[in-house]
């Protein structure tokens, strides 16, 4: 197993959900202990991110927390409230009536709870015809730049926070929000932007510069140094005593004056019609594309090399998010951030997402006084980290590294999601690699090949690019003869997952028919193979394709002679 510091070498097999991970309940129940730590003030934050205040953030966790153990899916995501969709919850809330404050309810809330319960019945209805497969078409380009974009907005619109401005803020999308940081600045709270820049400071600190060299800070959250410090300055400042509202607000009884979907007023409002459906799909798809991303990234890192069941998973976030509106909570689905500290603090199976969910019941009504200390400003901090943390330099170089193409790309998704939505964004950055693979395609193939038409490339880009398995003694090889791309990669990962129930040897074979294999469908097949620790997997013929950059999982393209 691939593990460096010998924890799990004892282990004569994979952990496993259900009751027999019960067994594994002592590390499930520190990791869920670590995990609430950050659960916590990162769930509030992600509330207030998306218009509702924190107590909503915190049921969906705890909600997320007793549905996903039971219902599987994956092994080590914690799953809650996420960063990423927080922007398309906010500007779907306010399309339906007005969003909320970290105070206050909007009057669009209890309509957004019937487009998340919709959304989950969309996604069990998906699940059950093992559709989830199809979130692997949109290219690992748009899917970074959309993530980029996420975090962009988190972190402009998480500034009055962080600035202690209390007024209601009237700014719609990215370039409002970036126009209005000077009245922030000039009607903030001086204490609370000391907050703010200290604790983004400390977490920054801490990721960059202490977590390389001292364990404790591997180990050890940066958002639980914000959330200490924050509460820390604002009892010296006086925060609460100058004014309360610079202080997280929460309710003697948690459970009081939770919203419940408004069917009705849905039904009624045929006004509203067209917001609930944009809605509805601008959900769906981001909640799908990023909780499998965000699944098959802890995937790689998962210490027992065990891999996600997509489908599975996404009847756990459908359920989940039934439940979740019908109880007052926002959607559900793994997050990167919680799902990490998980494995860092030793977590083996789902369970972990339930002592999570004890955890935050614990805070909520044992201990409620913690919350409402926490100043607004560190929870602001958070969403700016958090949104940092999405848009870093270094991923941006990274993606440029891989090649020009990608890096065209994802900065054009970046900037087609701020300047019009997310749903639009995401198909302008996908339509844009599609032109992209069917122009390279086309200049790809020889003058004899042009007879064909211009239609057989489009429609090779959707066909299996597999021609046909020779099954030799002992092997299988597997003749990949069409262009290899985003658009039907997910087609050869369907035949992967076969052929590897199978005792056999299996070799990918590139023939020369094929024009061209994309960075995203390049990625996939190049890290199935290099990540089969049963070591039956090679790729041929590779070479015969020109990459675009150094990178092993570039663009590549057949040379024309």
């Amino acid at each position: 197993m691939n593990n460096t510091n010998g924890t799990y070498a004892r282990l004569e097999e994979p952990p496993r959900n259900g009751i027999k991970g019960l067994k594994h309940w002592r590390h499930d129940l520190l990791a869920g202990l670590v995990v609430s730590l950050v659960s916590l003030p990162l769930s509030s934050g992600i509330a207030i991110a998306s218009g509702a205040p924190p107590i909503y953030g915190i049921i969906s966790s705890i909600i997320a927390g007793l549905i996903f153990p039971l219902v599987g899916g994956s092994y080590l995501t914690i799953s809650g409230p996420a960063a990423g969709l927080a922007p398309a919850l906010l500007v779907t809330m306010t399309a339906l009536g007005g969003a909320g404050t970290a105070d206050t309810v909007g009057a669009g809330y209890a309509k957004l709870l019937v487009v998340i319960f919709t959304v989950g019945v969309i996604q069990l209805i998906l699940a059950k015809l093992k559709v989830a497969r199809f979130a692997a078409i949109f290219p690992a380009s748009v899917v970074e730049g959309m993530l980029g974009a996420i975090g962009l907005l988190i972190a402009v619109k998480a500034l009055p926070l962080f600035m202690g401005y209390l007024e209601p803020v009237h700014a719609h999308g990215f370039i409002e929000y970036l126009g209005q940081i000077p009245t922030w600045l000039a009607h903030g709270h001086g204490g609370a932007i000391a907050i703010g820049v200290v604790t983004l400071f400390v977490m920054l600190l801490s990721t960059y510069a202490l977590a390389p060299r001292f364990r404790l800070f591997r180990v050890v959250p940066p958002h639980i140094f914000a959330v200490v410090i924050g509460i820390a300055m604002g009892m010296a400042l006086g925060l609460g005593g100058s004014d309360p509202a610079l202080l997280i607000s929460v309710p003697a009884n948690p459970l009081s004056g939770l919203q419940m979907p408004d069917f009705a007023g849905v039904w009624e409002s045929t006004d509203l019609w067209g917001a609930v459906a944009l809605g509805i799909v601008t959900l769906t798809l981001i909640d799908g594309v990023e909780s499998l991303a965000t699944a098959q990234a802890i995937d790689r890192i998962d210490p027992f090399e065990r891999h996600s069941e997509p489908n599975r998973l996404l009847a756990a976030m459908g359920l989940s998010n039934i439940l979740s509106s019908l109880a007052g909570g926002l959607t559900i689905i793994p997050g990167g951030v919680k799902s990490k500290t998980c494995i860092e603090a030793g977590g083996r199976t789902l369970w972990a997402n339930a002592a999570n969910a004890l955890f935050l019941l614990g805070f909520l009504f044992i201990a409620p006084g913690i919350m409402s200390v926490v100043p607004k400003a560190a929870l602001g901090s958070i969403l700016v980290y958090t949104g940092w943390k999405m848009i870093n330099p270094t991923i941006v170089k990274h993606i440029a590294h891989i090649g020009r193409e990608q890096f065209a790309i994802y900065a054009s998704t970046v900037v087609a999601i701020l300047l019009t939505d997310l749903l639009v964004g995401v198909l302008i950055g996908t339509g844009l690699k599609f032109g992209l693979v069917a122009y390279t395609a086309w200049k790809a193939e020889r003058p004899e090949e042009h007879e064909q038409g211009f239609m057989h490339i489009i429609k090779d880009l959707f066909r299996d690019p597999v021609s046909h398995v020779e099954e030799r003694e002992g092997e299988r090889v597997v003749h990949i003869a069409r262009p290899l791309v985003s658009f039907n990669a997910y087609l050869l990962q369907e035949r992967i997952s076969e052929l590897m129930k199978l005792d056999s040897k299996v070799t990918f074979q590139i023939d020369p028919s094929v024009t061209l294999i994309d960075h995203t469908a390049c990625e996939s097949l190049v890290g199935a193979v290099a990540h089969d620790r049963t070591e039956r997997m090679c790729l041929k013929g590779l070479d015969r394709l020109r990459p675009r950059s150094d990178e092993s999982t570039a663009f590549r393209v057949r040379p024309s002679t």
